[in-house]
């Protein structure tokens, strides 16, 4: 039986990062970093920060052989468990959260140990990970068909502006439907649904696991994931956007959480709830199929929206045939701040949780 004894340093460590990283009563989160760390990887991972570091800067700070070190870290990175880039001095390396970070780099290697791993500690770990409510993980943003043209809406409401914005375009694979698959229980939704961005041109060109696309394909992929019932969901930002992702109750995990958990405050709802012109609906309850949230019945003829449950994503919208639905903004009390920058919301995220953010950068 693996020493998981070694890997209880790096979960602690992940759970001090503002998104959180939940122990289990059985030790479930330290099985599944052993599936993806050495002990020799854990122990480096355990001390490095939020803050990118050079190798020099890192192996001066925690002791151990430079060369050792370095190529620790460049392999850590080459497996999507760490995070690299520019800083001064050359290359830097960092501690990514293990949702969203080291788990969704894995989309091109999981396999149904690891799936199987995850789903064990999904099954425990998630309801604490979600205790704090604010400022939630993802935030819902409509369907662009579904908010009316003359409507007032902030850029960073509408996935189609997200997109404009962005000079590169790609899709890849969402991994919470292949880690259902792989425990047994697929979803109908297509795979290659998760959007990613970048500010610079040709970004995914050469990437292995992202399929680029164009301006226009980005924004029909959009289109698509609306027609076939999917939900927008981003991070919970206004600048700092780099992806959407397009979501199932079935199978993604944020949304799992608000069917399967009971837990409506996994996702931050959108700005907009859905109003029905009951003069214009005619009945046909086409739309309901496409809501994920049991947000709509039918009453005396006329559909029926319950706001509390509405997380204004639109897509029931899309799918009235005879435009008796649309989204308007919500009153003003009902809308949750959006911190402006990944920055704001980690600060945010970590004073929520009472773990000081300076610990970790």
């Amino acid at each position: 039986m693996t020493d998981l004894t070694p890997y209880r340093p790096l979960a602690q460590r992940l759970d001090a990062l503002p998104n959180g990283f939940p122990p289990t009563g059985d030790g479930a989160e330290l099985r599944l970093l052993a599936h993806l760390f050495s002990p020799e990887e854990a122990a480096l991972a355990a001390q490095l920060r939020i803050t990118k570091e050079t190798p020099a800067q890192v192996t001066e700070r925690t002791g151990g052989d430079p060369k050792t070190v370095r190529q620790q870290l460049k392999d850590m990175v080459r497996r999507g468990l760490i995070t690299a880039g520019r800083v001064e001095g050359g290359l830097g390396y960092g501690l990514m959260p293990f949702v969203v970070g080291i788990y969704e780099m894995q989309s091109e290697t999981i396999d149904a140990e690891l799936a199987r791993l995850f789903e064990d500690y999904y099954t425990q770990a998630f309801g604490p990970a979600m205790s704090v409510t604010e400022p939630a993980f993802h935030r819902v943003i409509p369907v662009n068909q579904s908010v009316p043209v003359d409507m007032e809406i902030h850029p960073y409401e509408s996935a189609a502006d997200i997109v404009n914005r962005m000079q590169a375009w790609g899709v890849t694979d969402c991994i919470c439907r292949k880690q259902k698959a792989l425990i047994g229980d697929p979803c109908e939704h297509p795979i290659e649904m998760c959007m990613v961005f970048s500010g610079t041109a040709g970004a995914f060109d050469q990437a292995d696991s992202v399929r680029a696309l164009t301006r226009d394909g980005a924004l029909a992929l959009l289109r698509e994931a609306a027609e076939i019932g999917l939900v927008h969901t981003i991070n919970n930002t206004q600048n700092d956007v780099w992806y959407v992702c397009n979501c199932c109750t079935c199978s993604c995990g944020i949304l799992r959480g608000v069917a399967e958990l009971g837990r409506a405050n996994v996702v931050a709802r959108s700005a907009f709830v859905n109003r029905v012109d009951a003069d214009l609906c005619i009945a046909c309850e086409d739309c309901l199929p496409y809501c994920q949230f049991d947000a709509l019945t039918l009453d005396d003829g006329v559909m029926q929206v319950d706001r509390d449950r509405c997380v204004g994503c639109g897509v029931c919208v899309v799918h009235c045939s005879v435009d008796a639905m649309a989204m308007v903004r919500r009153p003003a009390d009902e809308i949750k701040p959006i911190p402006a920058s990944d920055d704001e919301w980690r600060t945010q995220r970590a004073a929520a949780r009472g773990k000081p953010l300076v610990d970790v950068l």
